[in-house]
Parts: C-alpha cells; structure tokens; sequence
C-alpha cells in the first residue's frame, strides 16, 4: 500500500498544475495526463 508522501505525480497537460496518483488510475496511470475531467474537456481551449 502507498503512503501519501511516497505517490507519484505528473503535472497536468492543460492547467500545468501538479497532481497525484489515484486508485482509480491505478491501471493506466502512464496514459494519464490531465488531472479532472474539466481539464480533458477544456484541453483543445488551451492549445490555442
């Protein structure tokens, strides 16, 4: 089991903000890239 300080984070493609691991990403945490679906929605706005 991981504990809070030894999660690993990326930082969010859209918003630039960093973010950790979650459970619900544990099986495909590698293609993860935004840290909410408000970012992944929003993330054609940002490339502009």
């Amino acid at each position: 089991m991981h504990k809070k300080v030894n999660l690993p984070s990326k930082v969010c493609v859209t918003c630039k903000r960093p973010f950790t691991w979650r459970k619900k990403w544990e099986r495909d945490w590698a293609h993860v890239k935004y840290c909410s679906k408000r970012c992944a929605s929003n993330r054609h706005k940002e490339s502009q």
